[in-house]
């Protein structure tokens, strides 16, 4: 393995990690935004925060490793991307700050109405921030991006195999959370929600795979390049991306929600890992190879040594994080079991929720 391709095998793995763990972030966006009224949304509305409260700053944690990494590894292309691309890359920033904003400011607002606006604000720009990201990633694999960067700011990401990348990377954002969710919701005891959002899942798990298909069509003619990446060396991790998706709706299906988490994680991995694939060896498709756009050789060395610093440091607390999140005593299986929950946040948040309707702060 040469010292470029190690580089960007540890940029992609961040890729793919965001694409997870951000994913599901994201996700859970879109299910606010559909979970109804302030009354009817609020079970709901209060098992978001509760599941991505304590993991939503470190779920993004991973975007900015892609970034440093990609712009001091691979300096010429970043900076390419950079003056083609700022028209989506700014609008996914500003839905990235505005979620988050608006996603710590609605747990104070005093009254409903306030409530509403962040909660609108919030669910809107986890949709959008999804697709922006993936209108960029559509750019980058279907040869858009010229090496000398200042492409055109419009068409290099409205076209064909963006706009399907951005809405197939909001569709996996929303089934990989409701997946999630709903794990979450029948180990916390809420029967109810549980079936809720196990219907929503498999709905738009089949809309985005129907999406994924739909959009290899366009994909064949507007990057060739792409296509043919996937079509060969990638074949297999596609063909598991499609395997690990529907075997994530029958386990849904079966009410198996633990392992329904598992695949959906690996169909999500695999989509990534098939889009990387499909695009080797060049980091802008058409433009310039992984060794062509790679940064100095002491540069590169000393990336690997930080992100093997990150990895032994890092890595367990974010791993010791996610334990807690999923421990018993977190989601109420603790002394007095699912009752403490009822008892606890979950009747709260509903309180909170519903006090608003009636004009309480």
């Amino acid at each position: 393995m040469s010292l470029e391709f190690a580089v960007a095998a540890a940029l992609f793995a961040g890729v793919v990690c965001y694409a997870v763990l951000g994913g599901a972030d994201f996700g859970s966006g879109f299910h606010d935004l559909t979970a109804g009224g302030a009354r009817r949304g609020a079970p709901l509305r209060t098992l978001i925060d509760h599941s991505i409260g304590p993991v939503w700053e470190a779920n993004h944690v991973w975007l900015i490793y892609v970034l440093v990494m990609w712009w001091t590894g691979f300096p010429q292309s970043f900076a390419a991307a950079m003056t083609t691309l700022y028209v989506p890359l700014v609008l996914a920033l500003v839905g990235i700050v505005l979620r988050g904003a608006s996603f710590a400011f609605r747990k104070y607002s005093e009254t409903l109405w306030q409530a509403k606006l962040f909660g609108v604000v919030f669910a809107t720009s986890s949709v959008l921030a999804p697709f922006f990201l993936g209108t960029i990633a559509g750019s980058l694999a279907s040869g858009r991006v010229p090496e000398g960067g200042y492409g055109d700011p419009w068409s290099s990401w409205i076209n064909p195999t963006s706009l399907f990348t951005g809405a197939i990377s909001v569709g996996t954002c929303a089934f990989l959370a409701g997946t999630f969710l709903t794990a979450d919701a029948a180990r916390r005891g809420q029967e109810a929600l549980a079936a809720r959002l196990r219907v929503r899942s498999l709905v738009v798990g089949a809309a985005t795979g129907v999406v994924v298909f739909a959009a290899l069509i366009p994909i064949e003619h507007d990057a060739p390049t792409l296509w043919e990446g996937l079509m060969g060396r990638a074949l297999p991790v596609v063909a598991l991306s499609a395997l690990g998706g529907v075997a994530t709706l029958v386990m849904l299906w079966r009410g198996r929600f633990g392992p329904a988490r598992v695949a959906a994680v690996v169909a999500v991995a695999a989509v990534m890992a098939g889009w990387g694939l499909g695009q080797y060896p060049w980091v802008l498709v058409d433009q310039v190879s992984i060794v062509e756009a790679a940064g100095a050789r002491a540069t590169l060395q000393g990336l690997l040594v930080a992100v093997g610093i990150a990895a032994v440091i890092v890595g367990p607390a974010l791993a010791y994080l996610f334990y807690l999140t999923q421990s018993p005593e977190w989601n109420g299986e603790g002394p007095g079991g699912v009752k403490a929950v009822e008892g606890g946040s979950i009747r709260r948040g509903v309180s909170h929720w519903s006090g608003r309707l009636r004009g309480r702060p």
